[in-house]
């Protein structure tokens, strides 16, 4: 496993850890759209070195991202999927690619709604309260004490 960067007690920062090396998301994101195979991935990432791919792949193994498989044994070659937790990132790429929508003198992409074709708008939805919300927070979880005393 590799050094953590960010010895930080912050969902931001462990998430950085996992992802935040350079090209990591970049990979995720051809993954999420389709193309499965070391040989597609690197196509589409112009100018990522093979050994860094191969890197970037062993860690989102490992950090429980992605799965591999077999699928050539002359040469060996691996398919690659999202595991649920991976496929949970889904809903960041969409929001950044409306922040670049919203921020980027260059765009190349937005989001729309698969029915109407008019773009979206992101929303944070409370299923306690059954309805989506503009107000809400961040706040600390509570620790856990290991040592039995308070």
């Amino acid at each position: 496993m590799r050094e953590s960067k960010y010895d930080l007690p912050c969902n931001i920062a462990q998430t950085l850890n996992i992802i935040g090396d350079r090209w990591t998301l970049l990979v995720l994101h051809e993954i999420l759209a389709g193309r499965t195979t070391f040989n597609e991935i690197k196509k589409e990432l112009n100018g990522i070195s093979s050994n860094i791919l191969s890197d970037r792949l062993k860690h989102l193994e490992q950090s429980g991202l992605v799965s591999s498989s077999l699928y050539s044994e002359h040469p060996p070659r691996y398919e690659y999927r999202l595991t649920e937790s991976g496929k949970e990132l889904e809903g960041v790429f969409n929001a950044m690619i409306m922040w670049g929508r919203n921020n980027l003198d260059k765009c190349y992409k937005k989001l729309i709604h698969t029915e109407c074709k008019h773009e979206v708008e992101l929303a944070y939805y409370c299923p306690h309260c059954k309805r989506n919300v503009d107000e809400l927070e961040a706040i600390e979880l509570e620790t856990v004490d290991t040592t039995g005393l308070k």
